[in-house]
């Protein structure tokens, strides 16, 4: 098989996966662990009833991911304003977690500026050399609805080759060069972001970073798919029997004709109409009224809820367990207030894996800056060494703690004044502005 061919069948091999991880994220998955004669008696209405805890996981570990610099060179945070990357940083973090993959291409603009664009996993994959573990090959595929074609970018250490089809769906063989450059960064300018930290064998060898990244959502869906069906079954309880059933005897019914659609009587065989037997005590009538002396009217208990309570909080407690969300982020609250420090204790799990996540990300945003820098000054990337990520502090501290240490740590000259406030969450440009600003101007 070509590498082309190798390359589309890596992009598509989790496709399914992909979209069924989708659908968790956005809370549209169907509902499980129900039998197919209660499927058959409720309808669509099932479905409606979702609890988007798979976002929620993401999201909470997503928002702890903010990179505010780069130790190494002064000039690169300018470049990553101007591409966006403080936001659509934030957007690469969110699609690893949720996939277990995201991708950052770096190329050169018209004006030989870095220019960095972040991409689903669904339309782009490498290849890692099972040896070295770099990447030695990667593509970018997407279709155009309107012209009817889809168009591909193969990333290769020694050039670039753009590709296109007259169709959609194109599979190796429908696809013909358009343009081929020369890559003169030696090494394929895209990065992947992978949410993993296991080894794993697979087809192309050994990876640290395994075959595919895993998603946050992968250990959540039968919890998930649980939670659900506990709701569902309270909301359906709740509507026919949660509120007391009333019931009479000693009524005769009254017959009403049956109406068709456009509100007429419908007429049997005979010519007649159809008659219905219906309650003569509308529903919503609070007094029931009869003038037969032997009517008895009574009221049937109303269910108690109380069993689908315990159900929800017990399964939120393994949601709690495996996603290492705290109990006030999944609406599990006390009646007694909370001190900062114990919302600080009860967050010190997730904050660790966000601190992990820093770990695993940093790597791969190193690697983008390392790109960037060598587009800029034209310089071979693996020369570049001295790059440092840094990351806003994962943990949840108000603004008066974390002022508080970090002048004491400056006071005590423990601190240099950059350093306290890059600890502050200050960007590098926040930072110049503000030593200018203290600098005093000799005249």
């Amino acid at each position: 098989m070509t590498l082309l061919g190798d390359l589309l069948q890596r992009l598509d091999a989790p496709a399914a996966r992909y979209a069924d991880l989708d659908r968790y994220y956005q809370a549209k998955q169907p509902l499980a662990y129900l039998s197919p004669e209660a499927k058959v008696a409720l309808g669509n209405r099932f479905g409606i009833m979702a609890s988007n805890i798979p976002r929620l996981a993401v999201t909470a570990l997503a928002e702890r991911l903010r990179i505010t610099g780069f130790a190494g060179d002064t000039v690169l945070w300018a470049d990553w304003i101007r591409n966006d990357l403080d936001q659509t940083s934030g957007v690469a973090h969110r699609e690893a977690l949720m996939l277990g993959d995201s991708y950052v291409i770096v190329w050169a603009d018209q004006l030989g500026r870095p220019q960095v664009t972040v991409e689903s996993a669904k339309q782009v994959a490498v290849l890692n050399d099972p040896g070295s573990r770099q990447t030695y090959a990667a593509i970018k595929r997407w279709e155009d609805t309107n012209l009817k074609q889809t168009h591909a970018v193969m990333y290769l250490r020694d050039r670039i080759i753009r590709l296109q089809a007259d169709q959609q769906g194109a599979v190796a063989n429908g696809f013909k060069t358009v343009e081929e450059i020369p890559n003169p960064l030696g090494v394929v300018p895209v990065v992947n972001l992978r949410n993993t930290d296991r080894i794993i064998g697979n087809s192309y060898g050994t990876s640290m970073l395994g075959e595919w990244g895993s998603s946050e959502i992968d250990d959540l869906k039968p919890l998930v798919d649980a939670l659900n069906k506990s709701l569902a079954d309270m909301m359906v309880t709740s509507e026919y029997v949660g509120r007391p059933r009333r019931w009479a005897t000693g009524i005769e019914l009254t017959e009403e004709p049956v109406l068709d659609e456009n509100g007429d009587p419908v007429l049997d065989g005979d010519n007649q109409p159809v008659m219905a037997e219906v309650n003569p005590i509308p529903e919503g009538h609070r007094a029931m009224i009869s003038e037969n002396e032997a009517a008895k009217f009574g009221q049937l208990a109303a269910a108690d809820l109380g069993g689908y309570e315990a159900s929800v909080r017990v399964i939120l407690g393994q949601i709690m367990a495996v996603s290492t969300l705290p109990a006030h982020y999944v609406g599990v609250l006390s009646n007694q207030v909370t001190s900062a420090d114990a919302l600080r204790a009860a967050e010190a799990s997730l904050t660790a894996r966000a601190e992990a996540r820093q770990q695993t990300f940093g790597r791969a945003w190193e690697q983008v800056a390392r790109l960037m820098i060598a587009v800029r000054d034209g310089s071979d990337p693996n020369m570049i060494d001295d790059i440092r990520v840094q990351w806003c502090d994962a943990a949840t501290r108000s603004v008066a703690q974390e002022a508080d240490a970090v002048v004491k740590l400056f006071q005590a000259g423990l601190l240099p004044a950059s350093y306290a406030l890059g600890k502050l969450g200050y960007s590098d440009d926040e930072i110049a502005k503000i030593s200018a600003t203290r600098t005093p101007v000799v005249a």
